[in-house]
């Protein structure tokens, strides 16, 4: 204050104290807030810098979320490649299972009779043929009962292209035979389909007479196997949609963009696929698909491309998960360089600050002790009067 006059040696003491006191406040400052520079008073060119490095891991943090998600959502794809992929291999042991089955069982017909609606199998012995008139298939057969088994074979013969059936005579008995031809009875079996009718007509077969030849037919095992087959597939195609993370499925034909840098000038873009049975080049099997070893043969062809498609996409889901991880990892590791290289041009040693305090209290002391000596020199005057 300009009306306070102080003397040369108080005015310097007193500037010591007051430099002493604002170095205390700046020291506090620095272990109150561990940063040696806290504003760009402190030091411009590194409180600038500094901001400049914390805000990109700030932008890199934010990035770390989306990369976090997209290494789950590749993961998830690759899981579920390696389930249908054990769901292909489950599909081809059922095909091998039918493959090393017998293609064809031999069946012995129930006991039946001429007169019976429906008639199949592949001889049927009648013991007594005695009618004189009787349809088959809407043909109408005339015989006498002098005839017998012989007139009624021969009239049978004569519309053997539109009943399927043949017929000898062997021990004074009436036995029908398949006919296989172009227009009737592809399948080699005796089939009277409609009405059999006629006066005295009797079957050794209703005198509980078993049939005499046994009938060949597929296999049902095989058709059985065929049905567990088009299961897996339906359980395949589940799968596929059921491997999806946070909306995004790399299985069901999404695809997926990674970006590793603020700018999005560093990224990834993921290619997803339709993998149900269809897209892997698996369809659904008719009944009859394993009835023969050839059907079957084409099948596991199919499988193995499956799996060969299977193994090589989970390849390519591999090495995109690879770089995302890495590249995962690279950010963590540059959000630290960076942060360490901001904390460097800001952070104060506590430990020298803790020391600089301790000197600046011993320093405001002495001071002190120094203006109250030069106040009492302006004092000693007062002993004069």
């Amino acid at each position: 204050m300009s009306e306070v006059t102080l003397s040369k040696a108080v005015r310097s003491n007193l500037l010591n104290l007051q430099s002493t006191a604002a170095a205390m406040g700046k020291t506090q400052e620095r272990l109150a807030t561990g940063k040696k520079v806290n504003s760009a008073l402190d030091n411009p060119t590194n409180f600038f810098t500094a901001s400049s490095l914390n805000s990109r891991p700030s932008d890199l943090g934010q990035l770390l979320d989306s990369v976090s998600n997209a290494v789950q959502t590749i993961a998830a794809a690759d899981k579920g490649l390696s389930a249908i992929t054990k769901l292909v291999e489950s599909a081809q042991s059922t095909a091998r299972q039918a493959q090393q089955s017998a293609a064809t069982v031999v069946t012995t017909p129930a006991a039946d009779a001429i007169a019976h609606a429906d008639v199949t199998g592949t001889g049927y012995t009648a013991a007594s043929v005695t009618a004189s008139t009787f349809t088959i298939n809407g043909t109408t057969i005339t015989t006498t009962a002098a005839e017998a088994a012989t007139g009624v074979r021969d009239s049978i013969n004569l519309v053997q292209g539109t009943t399927g059936v043949s017929a000898t005579v062997s021990g004074g008995e009436l036995v029908l035979h398949a006919v296989t031809t172009a227009s009737g009875n592809p399948n080699g079996n005796i089939t009277i389909a409609g009405t059999v009718t006629g006066t005295g007509l009797t079957a050794a077969a209703n005198a509980g007479t078993a049939p005499v030849v046994e009938v060949t037919a597929a296999n049902p095992k095989r058709a059985e196997l065929v049905t567990q087959y088009n299961d897996l597939l339906d359980q395949i195609d589940q799968l596929a949609k059921d491997s999806g993370f946070n909306g995004v499925n790399l299985l069901d034909g999404d695809s997926l963009e990674v970006q590793f840098n603020e700018d999005g000038t560093s990224k990834l873009n993921v290619t997803g696929v339709s993998y149900d049975a269809a897209g892997i080049g698996l369809t659904q099997l008719a009944t009859t698909a394993f009835d023969t070893n050839v059907s079957i043969k084409t099948t596991l062809d199919d499988l193995k491309g499956a799996q060969d498609t299977l193994r090589t996409q989970a390849s390519k889901f591999g090495s995109n998960l690879s770089v995302v991880e890495t590249r995962q990892d690279f950010t963590k590791n540059m959000i630290n360089v960076l942060e360490t290289g901001a904390a460097n041009l800001t952070l104060a040693d506590t430990n020298e600050e803790a020391a600089n305090m301790l000197a600046l209290q011993t320093r405001q002391q002495l001071s002190s002790t120094a203006l109250s000596l030069a106040s009492q020199a302006d004092q000693n005057v007062l002993r004069l009067f």
